[in-house]
């Protein structure tokens, strides 16, 4: 994990230079750092990274603005720094694609226990064999866990990290049910408190790629008062949204 190559984006220098700082004495080594929207497209373009660190209010194009860019060339876990604290913006930042929010000011030490948890699950998530390939066919989609790849319809579909790894914890336990708490310790590896926002967004982004009408979908569903499941095809859903 401490080879992951990281990339910085951020206009506050003072920011950028304590975080490269923090990580390297933490042990990472591959940090590369950018100041701006379009330098960071530019980066991610001709590198491959397995974290992005990613302002939102920058001179130029945001970081909500180009995270939908980023996404499209990665799976790569995308962690927000902000000033915004409010529901709408952390739900904003989800929605574009990204897998945590963190607001400033921040304990620099706290960020980097959130690289290394978002990290840890990439990694995990990419093949360990290989020469072992498993694949997850519910029909209209397949999901590739030797290769951490969605298709849909035979096309690519690029999800962000924590997106994907809610599907695959749901691939892996078809038409069991799991309450919203369940799936947040299952797959965030943490207690859901007071806050359910974040399982929510992230089953409409999975059904947004999986189903042909996400308001009305077949395959990731919902058992009322009980929670969600993945229906394998030719399985009765017993859908309620």
């Amino acid at each position: 994990m401490k080879d992951a190559r990281i990339l910085i984006v951020d206009d506050e220098r003072a920011i950028v230079e304590m975080m490269v700082t923090v990580l390297r004495k933490e042990g990472f080594s591959h940090i590369d750092t950018v100041f701006d929207g379009e330098a960071a497209l530019a980066a991610c373009a001709h590198t491959i990274y397995d974290l992005v660190l990613l302002d939102v209010t920058m001179p130029g194009a945001s970081g909500l603005e180009i995270c939908p860019f980023i996404r499209r060339t990665t799976n790569a876990p995308i962690l927000f720094l902000t000033a915004r604290t409010s529901d709408f913006d952390k739900l904003s930042g989800f929605a574009v694609g990204g897998d945590d929010y963190i607001t400033k000011p921040f304990n620099p030490l706290e960020v980097v226990a959130r690289i290394s948890a978002q990290l840890r699950r990439y990694m995990q998530a990419k093949p360990q064999e290989p020469f072992s390939v498993r694949i997850y066919d519910f029909g209209r989609f397949q999901l590739n866990e030797s290769e951490a790849t969605l298709t849909v319809e035979g096309q690519i579909a690029h999800c962000p990290a924590q997106v994907y790894q809610l599907l695959l914890f749901l691939c892996r336990h078809p038409n069991r049910i799991f309450s919203k708490s369940e799936l947040f310790e299952r797959v965030w590896g943490e207690e859901l408190y007071h806050d359910d926002n974040t399982v929510m967004v992230h089953i409409h982004r999975i059904r947004e790629r999986i189903e042909i009408h996400p308001s009305k979908p077949r395959y990731l569903v919902n058992v009322r008062g009980m929670g969600y499941k993945l229906v394998l095809p030719g399985k009765e859903a017993g859908n309620d949204s």
